[in-house]
């Protein structure tokens, strides 16, 4: 194993959109991949956050007065099982990840909202607004909450044998996790002339009690703490195979100076865009402006592209998403002067 020489794999780039993400929802962009990593990596993902992330729910509460789910309560608009399930409807979010404690207690023509909810210190509820319950004039509501950490689903752990408790706890089932939805679209890109790669996009959606990036992470280490298991032996480094690989000049000239462009091919700053087969609308738009190679292009920066006419923001995006493919981007201040330089170096050194 030790003497074996592996044939590389792409390292792909990992994005988050800017333009879309908040603290409840993020859309990641991942390529280029192997062709076929992106249904791989994409559904493996996306189980796992939808099933393994830890979040905060209630699982138990004490009903002033109530000792079922199927009681009703003097002026209260609603019975006690569309209350419980009003509950089971808040958004927590757990500091510490520990079992805690909230409390409700209201009187009077009202409406008891989550916002009334008295919680410890290391709880925050997110969905203030969220209605528990109304009240008529003659209403009184107090409720206990015990809330708990876990994953996915829990049924309502009732003790064996016993309907109807001492202290007049009901138990919930509960959804732990704070993912509401995550969704996984795999599309075609192009390396150099290979066009059968892959791109990933994710599109995450949480309650807020956990970050679209923090999910992302966690399903990552969970995933990878999981396959170690799956290594008889010391785990083949691809990263550093292929990051080698992605150093390598392969007889191409190279701009060897420091900064973003360094390991890039010279030829490719040089080259008409049309190798980089855009739309044709923002292809001619561009044209059109006098951008006519590669090099007039990753030089200008996002607001010299939107002042160009007709060009809008899904052009821009089209842009950079192919610049992308290409390890180029917008803004790099590639200087021409420097690239003749590497060029006249290289001359050199094919004549000596």
């Amino acid at each position: 194993m030790l003497d074996m020489v592996y044939k590389p794999l792409t390292i792909p780039t990992v994005k988050w959109e800017k333009n879309r993400l908040t603290d409840t929802l993020g859309e990641l962009v991942v390529q280029p991949l192997e062709p076929g990593f992106g249904v791989t990596l994409g559904n493996a993902l996306r189980r796992t956050i939808l099933s393994s992330v830890e979040g905060s729910a209630v699982t138990s509460v004490v009903i002033n007065g109530v000792n079922n789910e199927f009681s009703t309560m003097k002026g209260i608009i609603e019975d006690t099982l569309q209350i419980l399930l009003n509950i089971k409807q808040i958004s927590i979010k757990n500091r510490t990840g520990l079992p805690g404690k909230m409390k409700l207690s209201i009187a009077g023509e009202n409406v008891a909202r989550v916002a009334n909810i008295a919680a410890d210190e290391h709880l925050e509820l997110l969905n203030q607004d969220h209605i528990i319950a109304h009240l008529a004039h003659d209403g009184k509501l107090d409720i206990e909450f015990f809330v708990e950490t876990g994953r996915g689903y829990l049924p309502a752990q009732w003790p064996l044998g016993q309907a109807l408790q001492p202290d007049g706890r009901i138990y919930l089932d509960a959804m732990f996790s704070p993912v509401k939805k995550v969704e996984i679209h795999v599309e075609k890109t192009r390396v150099g002339q290979s066009i059968d790669y892959d791109k990933l996009k994710m599109v995450i959606d949480t309650n807020g009690a956990i970050s679209p990036i923090d999910a992302m992470h966690y399903a990552a280490s969970v995933l990878r703490t999981q396959f170690e298991h799956f290594l008889h032996t010391d785990e083949i480094p691809f990263n550093q195979i292929s990051q080698e690989k992605v150093e390598e000049t392969d007889n191409q000239t190279t701009f060897d100076v420091q900064g973003p462009t360094k390991g890039l091919p010279v030829d490719l700053f040089l080259k008409p865009i049309d190798e980089l087969e855009f739309s044709v609308r923002a292809h001619n738009c561009l044209v059109v402006a006098g951008i006519k190679r590669v090099i007039d292009l990753v030089n200008l920066t996002d607001d010299d592209l939107l002042k160009i006419k007709n060009f809008g923001r899904k052009s821009l995006r089209e842009v950079k998403e192919i610049l992308s493919a290409f390890s180029l981007q917008l803004g790099m201040n590639v200087k021409e002067l420097d690239l003749k330089k590497v060029i006249k170096k290289q001359e050199d050194s094919l004549k000596s």
